[in-house]
């Protein structure tokens, strides 16, 4: 009996230690044409909450899997998804190397910008339009900028030779700061402004792995100003992507650039990358028309910017170390720097940006369940300009009987409003985990900025460097994924705001996925807003004649102008991605209906003031003696609906053809009969001039390419149909019964102090790009952009966008050893 027993115990703790033993899974993730490893590719079980991030040698193990049947599946941003089936049985099982292919198809591209987490392009519940590593490889420019026309959804412009801009869904201007630009997690905008740096940027072509843009809010992850749209640019890391690139490259304006990049692994703890770039061009002829009454009688008459110059330079680089710890975590340490002179556009003519330097230092950790960094940004200039206002005072100088030399050299005093000195720093800190409990994933993480603004006394109210400008901001999100079987996800995000000014804001958003094997209908619910700019809360233009709204104004009659608000859009949507067609046709389509509100107003005089705040206007505005108070700020007003869809898809006629045909549509609407919040310029009519969308209806972009082994060549078709476009000084549009700033609205007339040549848009434009892969290492492109050399103009107080062609010589030279 005694000996059954003992059988019978030994035969349960058997059974038992069969039905619960745990293994361990493993594998190499590698890329399937160089065998590098692919370093923070994310393997996962289905149905659990195992999975593992690969290591720097693209190793990955998964412990304690209980014995039964999965699904693997490996991502990796840039790829093609990963599934295989397992079988797990006792034992430990180690898969060996398993290799993942560059994602070709659109359906198959991994993308993390939606959550914040890496996930299908068809499963995240957000609209997001990929510039892939193959797009910027054949792109013989050195600014990838220019990909961003063939995104649709997108309002692309052109300002100039080198200045391209986005907007997302309306509501443009030449002062836009709605779309957050994102540089590897770190906020790339400026600090007194808000905008994008956009031409301004620390990093070189060669180092970007890829750009995700997403359309429509996005700040309950972001923070307030991914309000319209949000443009992600990641860069590759230096240990899947060993080897020196070189390349160098000229063209019409004069231009001629030359770049490098260099990665390498210097063993398994250490690699690190460093990149540099610099590029001249001339900008198109062009003269921006600056109007003034010399005589005093009322009559402005237009005169040539002064001393305008149309030199374009760039000096960038960046440098970074990646640091390889145990359990698949790093800590990165990058920094970046850039140097950059060219013409700007702005709200009241251009600007000279001389030798504006940019400086960032950034550092990172990265685990399975974690993720912090830490980033200082600095931003310095003391020889950027108004080119419109140093002109005014070059001949008010000169009228006032000083020598050319004397006007010259008081034109750019700082204390007649030219200057736009800078030396402003910026501190951002976020801490986040991230964590998987079967089906339910969770992610929750905090923000911190803090704004120092010094404009040295030429744009904002920092008495002359003195007192900076500070403000602080902390934000905590959350977000909750929960996978309802095979085929729904639903995500529940938030984000808790605080704001120095403007306090407390609640931004939520949420969303559904349902997902099949040929693609996945998505619909969400989104908040955004857009907290106003240092500049918009502390600006001082023009001698206090523009001032920022932080406090309010109390007006000579009593009345009151509240300070300004954040403006808030909600964002309805729907979309679906998918094939069509298996292989061949992929189907891209999003409809939206957005609520914004409380819009933060352009520029605008709101009459002569007795106090800002609880200041004496006299002691406020520097020029109270020329004024006398009159002031000019920026207010909330305003309820507008606006609507849209778009519309891509990119046929696959095999592995080396494939055509893109992309449209969009977008309009608006909004109550004539609400005089009190419509009614902007108090005119007594609610019409366009109050809302101000300056969006195209109707766009389209259609692409054809071909990739082989050794050729590959594209060619893009680009119409946007004609609009109107108001932005404070400037306007753009067709003679119609409207007066703008007191003056009819006439085509190819002076309107106040611009001159309006006509709407944007109403235009045709045709790419041609080609290139030859002359061996293993040497690569010779090109490209023409407006091929046909048609005129037409992108945007106010820029030149009209001529021809332009650029040769280009690249060396891709492979790791020492490889």
């Amino acid at each position: 009996m005694k000996k059954t027993f003992t059988i019978l115990v030994v035969g349960m703790l058997f059974v038992c230690f069969r039905s619960y033993s745990q293994s361990a899974v493993s594998g190499s993730v590698m890329d399937i044409e160089s065998g590098d490893p692919l370093i923070g590719a994310t393997a996962m079980l289905s149905g659990t909450s195992k999975g593992a991030t690969t290591d720097a040698s693209g190793k990955f193990t998964i412990q304690g899997v209980e014995d039964g049947s999965y699904t693997l599946t490996i991502t990796y941003v840039g790829y093609a998804e990963f599934s295989k089936k397992i079988t797990v049985s006792g034992a430990d099982l180690s898969l060996g190397n398993l290799s993942l292919e560059e994602a070709i198809f659109a359906f198959d591209q991994v993308v993390v910008s939606g959550t914040r987490q890496a996930e299908k392009v068809t499963e995240t519940p957000a609209t997001i339009e990929i510039i892939s590593a193959k797009d910027l490889e054949e792109l013989p420019s050195f600014n990838p900028g220019e990909l961003l026309a063939r995104v649709k959804g997108v309002d692309f412009v052109r300002a100039g030779v080198v200045g391209t801009g986005i907007n997302i869904r309306g509501f443009n201007s030449n002062f836009n700061s709605k779309n957050l630009q994102v540089n590897d997690g770190r906020f790339a905008t400026l600090i007194a402004t808000g905008l994008p740096m956009g031409p301004l940027t620390t990093q070189v072509k060669e180092d970007v792995e890829r750009v995700e843009v997403i359309l429509g809010p996005n700040a309950a992850l972001y923070g307030p100003n991914a309000h319209n749209g949000l443009v992600h640019t990641i860069t590759k890391d230096p240990r899947s992507s060993q080897g020196t690139t070189v390349a160098v490259g000229a063209g019409n304006q004069s231009m001629f650039t030359a770049r490098f990049r260099h990665a390498q692994v210097v063993n398994d703890v250490l690699s690190f990358k460093v990149s540099g770039e610099y590029t001249r061009a001339e900008e198109f002829d062009f003269a921006d028309s600056v109007y003034i009454d010399r005589d005093g009688d009322g009559v402005k008459e237009g005169y040539e910017e002064y001393k305008l110059d149309n030199s374009i330079e760039f000096l960038r680089g960046e440098a970074a170390a990646y640091i390889s710890l145990p359990n698949a975590s790093d800590i990165i340490i990058s920094a970046g720097g850039s140097n950059s002179t060219y013409l700007s556009p702005t709200n009241v003519g251009r600007n000279q940006i001389k030798d504006w330097k940019i400086g960032y230092i950034h550092a990172r950790y990265t685990s399975n369940r974690f993720f912090a960094q830490v980033y200082n940004t600095t931003s310095y200039t003391d020889g950027t300009y108004a080119i419109d206002q140093r002109t005014k005072n070059y001949y008010a100088f000169i009228d006032a009987g000083m020598s050319e030399a004397e006007a010259e050299q008081q034109s750019l005093d700082k204390a007649y409003g030219a200057p736009f000195d800078d030396e402003s720093k910026r501190l951002n800190a976020e801490v986040q985990y991230h964590e998987k409990f079967g089906s339910t994933g969770v992610v929750v993480g905090a923000q911190y900025q803090r704004d120092n603004a010094n404009s040295k006394g030429t744009y904002l109210l920092d008495n002359d460097g003195n007192d900076p400008i500070i403000v602080n901001q902390l934000g905590v999100y959350g977000q909750i994924e929960q996978e309802l079987g095979e085929a729904f996800k639903l995500t529940a995000a938030f984000r808790g705001d605080n704001h120095e000014i403007y306090g407390f804001n609640f931004i939520p958003k949420g969303g559904i996925v349902y997902s099949t094997d040929k693609g996945a209908v998505r619909l969400t619910y989104g908040k955004g807003i857009a907290a106003p700019t240092i500049i918009n809360m502390y600006g001082n233009l023009f001698n206090g004649l523009i001032l920022g709204n932080a406090e309010g104004f109390t007006l000579t009659d009593g009345s009151k102008v509240e300070k300004q608000k954040v403006e808030k859009i909600q964002s309805f949507e729907i979309g679906y991605k998918g094939e069509v067609v298996p292989r061949k046709l992929f189907l891209d389509a999003n409809a939206y209906y957005n609520i914004s509100e409380d819009f933060l107003s352009p520029v605008t005089v709101v009459g002569v003031a007795t106090e800002r705040g609880d200041e004496p206007m006299s002691e406020v505005q520097s020029g109270y003696g020329a004024y006398g108070g009159l002031v000019a700020t920026y207010v909330n007003f305003g309820k507008v609906n606006t609507y849209g869809f778009d519309l891509g898809t990119n046929v696959y006629f095999n592995d080396q053809f494939n055509w893109t045909f992309n449209y969009s549509f977008f309009d608006y609407s909004y109550d004539e009969d609400n005089l009190e919040e419509n009614d902007f310029n108090g005119d007594g009519v609610v019409n366009k001039l109050d809302v101000l969308v300056n969006a195209p209806k109707h766009k389209f972009g259609t692409g054809l390419y071909y990739r082989g082994k050794k050729l590959f060549s594209n060619i893009y078709v680009r119409w946007v149909q004609e609009y109107d476009y108001f932005s404070s000084y400037q306007i753009a549009a067709k003679t119609q019964d409207l007066t703008w700033r007191g003056t009819p609205v006439v085509e190819n007339a002076r309107s106040t102090d611009s001159w309006n040549y006509g709407p944007l848009g109403g235009f045709v434009n045709v790419d041609l790009g080609l290139g030859y892969k002359i061996n293993s290492v040497f690569t010779v492109s090109g490209q023409v952009t407006n091929l046909f050399d048609a005129e037409f103009r992108e945007f106010t107080a820029a030149p009209f966008t001529g021809r332009l062609y650029s040769l280009e010589l690249k060396a891709k030279l492979p790791a020492i050893g490889k």
